[in-house]
């Protein structure tokens, strides 16, 4: 006999051995592909799974270049998805310059990028999401949540835009995270009105401290003649991530003892395959994953990972499936007697020029954005230069927000929030107002001015550096770490809280940061109610359109050591 645990990982090592659980990461080494081996699949067991995850309500195809610097700490050090580069295509057999090079990886991304173009957009999507479900029409499309936040039609809509988009697609569920930025009056709105489920397991009453009633903890669906149970996970720290007082209702947390008696109660109601939709981020996915007992797939969001195979932890398959709108990942599962015998996954990547668009979908994003086209279209600016966000510490588009706030603010010092969304720029591409508001789109956008102590700065770092450097996963409660203008410091990330930073510099003078020197600094995002300030994307537009042409030098404000 053949234990389940080892016939999973069987399924994992056929997995890689057949390209990355199915071969576009071994498509040669051309610069043409087609439609259909993006889509090939070979039809596996009885119920189907598609996720999509962190669109950040981009309906349009972009760029988007994946992180070079991904750190882990204690037991994820070195661990997917915390390996990149060179290291991360050696580790999964991709080959230099190969289309799975440029979806999966950083390194030449500029010069890849005219070879494959742009990625994503909703129409496209909607293309990948209607294949399979001519394959297997029950299969479940699931959104991990991120969806109505995040561009220039999202905000000026109210998160609309991608709720008409997305009922086009027709998802069965969804769970939650920036959503709730658009207030939680908002958010009612738009879920009372959902024709599917809206999920979060981990929503509650913050007065009552009990489930709260308008999102429900699972839905039960009968697919392949099979029982499939889908409880959602919100996005665990919304309170302290984002402005508590944007949703005072609702508090979250992970709430490991409520998910178990969750799985508990679906597994008692029959159901033969336990699917959690989270949105936890994948380190504390995998957490979660050694802790509850029961859940055989965890569709995992929030930290934007994108990986060409699940990662098994215990009995539990973890899939993580990008951002915006970049990949489409499909999982076909074989559920017999009550449990779920092995599994076949594909992340498809989202060439844009190589997918046909949706009619019907396309139709609705030209709707969606016709009364805003002429604002958005306005050209602010070019960039030489490869503008980008993702990575642990200070991004390229980051450097010309800080670089805005210090100069349009007056300001000594910038802090800008390590955020992961927001689309990349090519060099040679002419910066639109709505490329500025894709990377700065938030209900709280006021660029702030403010005096801080030397002191209360290294107070700042620390706090930010422990939500992303703690070794346990479940005190990672931030972004990356917040980006700096005009300040340099060391990190060291092997340290506890409060002995991580050193080494604070004002890179204006050259000279140390004093405790008790106060600081003219500026600013954005901040969680405090009522602060003060323009919007951010007023701020950066306005230094765009002086500089012309955008130019970043390298930044080496920020030394990284310990790792």
């Amino acid at each position: 006999m053949i234990s389940r645990r080892d016939f999973l990982q069987m399924g994992m090592a056929a997995a890689a051995l057949y390209g990355g659980t199915q071969p576009w990461s071994r498509v040669a080494a051309q610069q043409s592909l087609t439609q259909d081996q993006l889509l090939q699949f070979d039809t596996f067991g009885n119920v189907s799974l598609i996720h999509i995850t962190d669109i950040h309500a981009q309906l349009k195809p972009i760029f988007f270049r994946e992180p070079s610097i991904n750190l882990g700490v204690g037991g994820n050090k070195g661990a997917v998805p915390h390996v990149t580069g060179a290291d991360f295509r050696k580790l999964y057999g991709i080959a230099d310059g190969s289309p799975s090079h440029y979806a999966l990886s950083s390194g030449d991304f500029s010069a890849l990028a005219q070879a494959y173009g742009r990625v994503g957009g909703l129409d496209r999507v909607a293309t990948v999401v209607n294949a399979i479900r001519a394959d297997r029409p029950d299969a479940l499309l699931l959104d991990g949540g991120d969806t109505w936040h995040g561009s220039y039609t999202c905000y000026h809509t109210q998160g609309q835009d991608m709720v008409d988009a997305m009922n086009v697609l027709r998802p069965d569920a969804m769970t939650f995270h920036w959503e709730f930025t658009l207030g939680s009056g908002r958010v009612a709105e738009h879920v009372e009105n959902l024709p599917f489920a809206a999920l979060g397991q981990n929503i509650f009453d913050a007065e009552w401290d009990e489930p709260a009633e308008l999102f429900k903890p699972y839905q039960l669906f009968e697919r392949g003649g099979t029982l499939v149970a889908v409880i959602g996970q919100a996005f665990p720290y919304m309170p302290i991530a984002n402005p508590g007082w944007m949703f005072p209702e609702y508090s979250f947390g992970i709430r490991d003892e409520n998910m178990q008696a969750m799985v508990d109660e679906v597994r008692a109601a029959g159901a033969e395959v336990v699917v959690c939709l989270s949105h936890n981020g994948f380190d504390v996915d995998k957490k979660m994953a050694g802790r509850v007992t029961g859940l055989d797939v965890i569709l995992s969001g929030h930290t934007h990972d994108a990986l060409p195979e699940p990662v098994l932890v215990g009995e539990t398959i973890i899939c993580p499936s990008g951002s915006n709108g970049k990949f489409v990942t499909r999982v076909d599962l074989d559920v017999r007697d009550g449990r779920m015998m092995g599994y076949r996954t594909k992340l498809i990547p989202i060439f844009s020029d190589v997918i046909t668009p949706d009619a019907t979908m396309a139709a609705e994003i030209d709707r969606i954005r016709a009364p805003f086209e002429a604002e958005m279209s306005e050209v602010i600016g070019q960039s030489d230069a490869t503008l980008y966000r993702r990575g642990n510490f200070n991004g390229t588009w980051d450097d010309v927000i800080c670089d805005a706030l210090i100069s349009e603010r007056d300001a000594e010092i910038a802090l800008s929030p390590g955020v992961r969304w927001g689309p990349s720029i090519v060099p040679g591409q002419d910066i639109t107002r709505e490329d500025i508001w894709n990377v700065t789109s938030m209900t709280y956008g006021e660029a702030y001015r403010t005096e801080m102590s030397g002191e209360f700065l290294k107070v700042i770092l620390e706090d930010v550096a422990d939500n992303i450097f703690n070794p346990d996963p479940y005190y990672q409660q931030g972004g990356d770490m917040v980006r700096t203008g005009g300040l340099g410091y060391t990190i060291d990330v092997s340290q506890p809280q409060g002995s991580r930073i050193s080494n604070m510099t004002l890179l204006s003078t050259g000279e140390p940061i004093d405790p008790a020197r106060n600081y003219v600094v500026a600013g954005w995002a901040s969680v405090n109610e009522g602060t003060e300030g323009p919007q951010i994307w007023d701020v950066v537009e306005n230094h765009i359109k002086k500089m012309g042409t955008v130019t970043v030098s390298e930044n080496n404000s920020v030394e990284v050591i310990g790792v």
